[in-house]
C-alpha cells in the first residue's frame, strides 16, 4: 500500500491536517524532478547556457528546498504535539487525583454503611456490567464530582446508585485518556516513518541523497522524536494502565492491558471506520464477483483437472510436447472463463455475419446488444470493462444511423461525436452530485449520527430494534446508496451483535433486516441506486423528486413492513436475544456539519422543484454541480474523495447509455417493440406491467441489478411508446423499482454481498445461502406484489 493511502487510513480524523503532508512532499518532489530533467536537456543541447549552471550548486538549491519544506511539516508536527502531550499528561495527573479521592471516600463511606467492609467488594463491577461503550468516549455524566458525597444519602440503595454512577464516569475518563495517549504515540510513529519514506522518494526520484543525515541530524533532535519524550510517553501510558487496573480489575495490570486494548480496537472500529472508502472497496469486490467465482486459474473442467492433478497449472506457461516441438501455451486458456469468452466471441461473430434483419446497422447493434449482455451477465471481464467496450464497438461496426429523416448509417467520425457526446449526459451529473452528498454526510459522520441517535431510541425489544434498524437503513439508502447503507448500519450495530449467543436468531435477522432493507432502499429516490438514475435517463419528461418519493416512499415503507413481519414469523428474532442499547452521540452539530446538512437540504429542494424552475436551470443535472462546488470548492471535500468515486458505476452508466443510444438509433429498438407490441397486443397496460415486472424481477435476481436495468430499461420504454394507449413512464419506473427489489440471492445486490460476508469474532459468517434464499425469495415475491398494486396505483395518479 503506497504510505500516503497508509497515511489516510490510519490517521486520527480530527488530527488529519496534522500529520507530515506527505502527498504535498511527494508533488514537490516530482517538481523538482522535472526542473532537474529540464535543465539537465539545457546542458546537454547548449553548452554555452550549461556553463552557467554548476551541477553541485543545481543539486545544493534543490537540498535546501525540499529541506525547508520538510522543516517546515516538523514545525507543525512539533507544536501540535506538544500541545496534544500538555493537555492529555493534564488529564491524566487530574483522574488520577479524582480516583483517589474516589478511593477514600468509597472506602470511608462503605465502612459507615451497615454491610461494612464488604461493600467495596460487592461492587467491583466489570465493563460489561458497567455498560461501559467505547462510543461512550466523549460523554460524561453531568455531575459536579464534588457534591458526590456518598455520605449524603439515607440509604445503601442511593449509596450504591451514586458509587456506580461515579465509577462509571472516571472508567469512561480513563479509557478516554488511554486512548489519546495511544493515538498520540501512533502519531510519532507514523510521522516518524513519514519523514523516511520522503526522504527515501527524495533519493529515488533525484538519483542521490539529500546532503547530510536529515533523520538524525533533525527529526531525532526533534522534541516529539526523542528518546526521553518516546520514554515519558510510555510511562504514562502504563500509569493509565495501573489507574484502570485499581479501578476496574482489582490492581491486575495485564487483565487491565488486555481490556484497553480492546476498548481501544473498538474506538478504532466506530470513530475511524470511513464508510465511504468501505463502500468502494466493497463496490469493487461485487464488480468482480463473477471474475472471483470463475477464476482464470480455476475450473470444473476435465483438462483443467488433469491438468492440475499433473502440477501443470502451478506454472504461468504450460508446455506440450507434440510431434513438431514443444508448444508453451498460458494457463488461462485451460479455465472455464476463457471458454465462455471464446464463446460469447463466436456468438458476435455469427450474429455479425449470418443476415437476421434487413438493415445491416440493425444487424450489426443487435450483435453488439447480445454480445455486451452477455458480458455483462457472465461478468467473465469486469463490468465496467465492457461498457468502454460498447463505444469501441458502435463505432468501429458503425450501429448508428442519422437523425433525418433519410437515415443514413453514419461514418465512423459522425458516429465518435454522436456517441460520445451521448455518453455524457444531466444524469451522469446527477450520479456525480449524489456521490458529492453521500460522501459528505459519511466523512463529517452526520449519516452515522442520525442514524445512532434513532437506533438509541428504539427500546429493548427484540422487534422493534429490528424494525428500526431496517427503516435506518432504507433511509439511508435514499441520500448515501444502498452499497454504502449496510456498511454503516453494521458498523453501528456491531455492539449488539457482540453481545449475542450464538444460537441467537437476533443476529442474523438484523444483519438481513439491513440487506433487504437497503435493496428497498434502492428504490427510494432518484439517486439511491444506479437503476434509478438509468430509468431517469429513459422517462420523458424526467418525473419531479416529488413525484418520485410520492410514489416510492409509500412502496418502500409497506414492503418493509410485509418483509419485517415475515421475518419476525420465520425468524423468530426474540430467541436467545439480549439488547443493549445503542449509545447515543449527544454532542451538538458542529459548524460543519450544520453547513452540509443544510446544502444537502438545499440541494434536495431544489431537485424537487426542478420542473417549475426548468427556465433558470434547464434541468436537474445542473442543479447537482451545487454540492460538487460547495463541497469541494471550500475544501470540505478532497481530491482524495474525489477519487474515491464509485467510478466503475460512472463508466458502467455511460456504457448502458451509448448501448441504447446505439438501439434507438439503428431502429433495432423500433423491431424490438413492435415484436413484442405483438405479443402483448391483447393486454392492457396492467398486464404489461405483470408480464414484464415477472420478467424484471427473475432476470435482475441472476444477474447485477445496474445491469439488468442497462439492458432492459430502454426495451421496457419503446414497448410502452408503441402501446395504443401510451405510458412508457410508467413501465419504466416501475421496472426500475422491480430492479431494486430482486433480492433473493446473496449475490444479488451489493447489501446482499455485504450480508452473507459479514461474520462474527471467530470469523463465521452469520448467515447461510439457503438462509439468505428462504427468506430472500419471498420478500421479493411481498415486495414485487407492492409494486404492482399500490405502486401502480400511486403512478397512475401522479399521471405516468
Amino acid at each position: 500500500m503506497k504510505f500516503s493511502r497508509t497515511v489516510q487510513f490510519n490517521a486520527v480524523p480530527e488530527w488529519s491536517s496534522q500529520y507530515i503532508g506527505y502527498s504535498n512532499l511527494k508533488k514537490l518532489i516530482h517538481s523538482l524532478e522535472a526542473d532537474s530533467a529540464t535543465r539537465i536537456a539545457v546542458g546537454q543541447y547548449d553548452a554555452e547556457r550549461a556553463a552557467l549552471i554548476p551541477h553541485n550548486d543545481m543539486h545544493a538549491e534543490y537540498d535546501e528546498v525540499f529541506r525547508r519544506a520538510l522543516t517546515t511539516e516538523l514545525e507543525k508536527i512539533n507544536q501540535f504535539y506538544m500541545a496534544q502531550e500538555s493537555t492529555l499528561f493534564a488529564e491524566l495527573d487530574t483522574l488520577e487525583r479524582d480516583i483517589q479521592d474516589f478511593h477514600t471516600r468509597g472506602a470511608m463511606d462503605g465502612a459507615s454503611t451497615s454491610s461494612g467492609s464488604s461493600y467495596l467488594a460487592r461492587h467491583q463491577m466489570s465493563d460489561a456490567e458497567s455498560g461501559i461503550m467505547p462510543t461512550e468516549r466523549h460523554e460524561m455524566l453531568d455531575k459536579n464530582s464534588d457534591s458526590m458525597s456518598l455520605g449524603e444519602f439515607h440509604d445503601e440503595d442511593d449509596l450504591v446508585s451514586e458509587y456506580t454512577d461515579l465509577k462509571i464516569t472516571l472508567k469512561k475518563r480513563t479509557i478516554a485518556v488511554y486512548v489519546g495517549l495511544s493515538e498520540l504515540r501512533s502519531y510519532v510513529q507514523l510521522n516518524r516513518t513519514g519523514f523516511g519514506k520522503a526522504l527515501k522518494k527524495y533519493a529515488k526520484c533525484m538519483g542521490r541523497e539529500m546532503a547530510g543525515n536529515y533523520i538524525a541530524e533533525i527529526v531525532e533532535t526533534s522534541y516529539p522524536f526523542l528518546e526521553s519524550t518516546k520514554a515519558n510517553l510510555e510511562k504514562k501510558v502504563g500509569e493509565c494502565v495501573s489507574v484502570y487496573a485499581a479501578l476496574s480489575t482489582r490492581g491486575d495490570n495485564s487483565q487491565a492491558k488486555m481490556e484497553l486494548r480492546v476498548h481501544l480496537r473498538e474506538y478504532v472500529v466506530w470513530e475511524r471506520n470511513t464508510v465511504w472508502r468501505e463502500m468502494a472497496g466493497i463496490e469493487k469486490n461485487v464488480q468482480n464477483i463473477g471474475i472471483t467465482n470463475q477464476n482464470l486459474l480455476t475450473s470444473s473442467n476435465p483438462v483443467v483437472d488433469a491438468l492440475e492433478r499433473k502440477g501443470i497449472l502451478s506454472q504461468p506457461i504450460i508446455e506440450i510436447s507434440t510431434r513438431f516441438g514443444v508448444i508453451r501455451l498460458p494457463r488461462l486458456i485451460f479455465s472455464s472463463t476463457f471458454l465462455i469468452l471464446v464463446i460469447i466471441i463466436a456468438v458476435f461473430v455469427v450474429l455479425l455475419t449470418v443476415p437476421i434483419l434487413d438493415s445491416p446497422e440493425q444487424q450489426s447493434c443487435l450483435a453488439i446488444l447480445i454480445a455486451a449482455s452477455m458480458l455483462w451477465a457472465t461478468e467473465v471481464v469486469p463490468l465496467f470493462v465492457t461498457s468502454m467496450l460498447v463505444p469501441l464497438l458502435i463505432v468501429v461496426f458503425r450501429a448508428l444511423r442519422s437523425d433525418d429523416e433519410y437515415h443514413n448509417r453514419l461514418s465512423a467520425p459522425d458516429a465518435t461525436k454522436v456517441i460520445f457526446s451521448a455518453m455524457w449526459t444531466p444524469v451522469i451529473m446527477l450520479l456525480l452530485g449524489g456521490f458529492s452528498i453521500a460522501a459528505a454526510l459519511s466523512k463529517y459522520n452526520i449519516a452515522k449520527v442520525l442514524a445512532t441517535w434513532v437506533l438509541s431510541n428504539a427500546g429493548t425489544k427484540p422487534r422493534n430494534v429490528l424494525l428500526t434498524t431496517m427503516f435506518v437503513a432504507m433511509f439511508l439508502s435514499m441520500w448515501i446508496s444502498n452499497v454504502a447503507s449496510p456498511v454503516l448500519c453494521l458498523s453501528i450495530i456491531q455492539p449488539l451483535l457482540r453481545t449475542q449467543d450464538s444460537n441467537s436468531n437476533f443476529p442474523k435477522s438484523l444483519i438481513l433486516g439491513i440487506a433487504l432493507a437497503s435493496n428497498v432502499g434502492g428504490m427510494a429516490s432518484p439517486i439511491a441506486s444506479p437503476q434509478n438514475v438509468i430509468a431517469l435517463q429513459n422517462m420523458y419528461p424526467n418525473p419531479s423528486w416529488g413525484a418520485w418519493f410520492f410514489i416510492a416512499l409509500p412502496v418502500c415503507i409497506l414492503s418493509i413492513l410485509l418483509i419485517w413481519a415475515f421475518m419476525l414469523v420465520t425468524l423468530n428474532p426474540n430467541k436467545g436475544a439480549i439488547i443493549t442499547k445503542i449509545q447515543r452521540n449527544n454532542e451538538p452539530f458542529n459548524r460543519t456539519q450544520v453547513f452540509i446538512t443544510a446544502v444537502t437540504l438545499v440541494t434536495i429542494a431544489l431537485w424537487c422543484v426542478s420542473h417549475q424552475l426548468e427556465s433558470v436551470f434547464g434541468d436537474m443535472g445542473v442543479l447537482a454541480i451545487i454540492p460538487l462546488v460547495v463541497f469541494f470548492g471550500t475544501g470540505l471535500l478532497t481530491k482524495e474523495d474525489f477519487n474515491n468515486f464509485m467510478w466503475t458505476i460512472i463508466m458502467l452508466a455511460m456504457g448502458g447509455i451509448a448501448l441504447g443510444r446505439a438501439v434507438s438509433s439503428s431502429g433495432l429498438l423500433d423491431t424490438i417493440a413492435i415484436g413484442i407490441r405483438d405479443i402483448v397486443s391483447g393486454m392492457g397496460l396492467y398486464g404489461v406491467m405483470v408480464v414484464f415486472g415477472s420478467l424484471i424481477l427473475i432476470i435482475a435476481t441472476f444477474i447485477s441489478h445496474t445491469v439488468a436495468a442497462l439492458i432492459l430499461l430502454p426495451i421496457v420504454a419503446q414497448v410502452g411508446q408503441a402501446m395504443e394507449n401510451p405510458h412508457p413512464n410508467l413501465l419504466v419506473m416501475g421496472a426500475a423499482l422491480l430492479c431494486s427489489c430482486a433480492m433473493g440471492l446473496p449475490t444479488s445486490g451489493f447489501p446482499n454481498v455485504t450480508a452473507i460476508c459479514t461474520v462474527d469474532d471467530t470469523g463465521r459468517p452469520y448467515l447461510t445461502v439457503s438462509m439468505f434464499i428462504t427468506r430472500g425469495v419471498p420478500s421479493s415475491a411481498l415486495a414485487y406484489v407492492v409494486i404492482i398494486t399500490l405502486g401502480y396505483g400511486l403512478m397512475r395518479i401522479v399521471g405516468l
